[in-house]
């Protein structure tokens, strides 16, 4: 397996080469961010590598939106296409780096591209950065591919084992709603960190 590093996905970047990019808002998470009624919450988003979330969010009134993606010119270009929301702020860093506290974390096309053997790390990191209450959601992929990743896949069964020894798990299904080249191989989840 290839090292997943700043380099490996600095270059795919590079030279455009995002076959995961859909090239707009993911469905099931815009249907998400509009049952949202405080629009204070503070958001991250964990290699974003595109724009439209968090532009979904800003055109929508949120004013506290976070972009992480370890690619500098996936920073770059996200940037100058919303170089109009102030409320949306850059971490051009390692996801394990970063520092803080969120009251939604929303996944989209992240776990996937982590290597598997981070993925205890992963939910280690989320409990930590979410804020007491807060809410890590979005969608993971519904099967495993028969090809080295990434994406890497996983199952529905794995994601709980997973996700449980961390935070509570309020909802995992399959979308109704996913965009057309991942109908029927999406989950949309939600997860609190609640006191147990």
């Amino acid at each position: 397996m290839e090292t997943l590093d700043k380099n490996y996905w600095e270059e795919r970047h590079q030279n455009n080469d995002t076959p995961w990019h859909i090239g707009l808002v993911s469905t099931p998470i815009k249907e998400y961010i509009d049952q949202i009624k405080n629009k204070k919450i503070s958001v991250l988003i964990p290699g974003a590598g595109h724009p439209h979330e968090a532009a979904y969010l800003a055109e929508h009134g949120f004013e506290d939106i976070t972009i992480c993606d370890i690619s500098p010119t996936a920073i770059q270009n996200i940037q100058t296409e919303l170089h109009e929301y102030p409320q949306i702020k850059y971490l051009c860093t390692d996801f394990f780096n970063i520092e803080g506290n969120y009251d939604l974390i929303l996944e989209q096309t992240f776990f996937c591209a982590i290597n598997p053997s981070l993925r205890e790390k992963y939910v280690d990191k989320m409990y930590s950065l979410l804020n007491l209450n807060g809410t890590l959601t979005g969608v993971l992929f519904a099967s495993y591919f028969d090809k080295s990743g990434p994406p890497f896949g996983g199952s529905e069964n794995e994601y709980k084992s997973l996700f449980s020894t961390k935070l509570h798990i309020y909802l995992i299904k399959m979308c109704y709603n996913s965009v057309g080249p991942r109908s029927g191989n999406e989950l949309f989840f939600i997860c609190k960190k609640v006191v147990i």
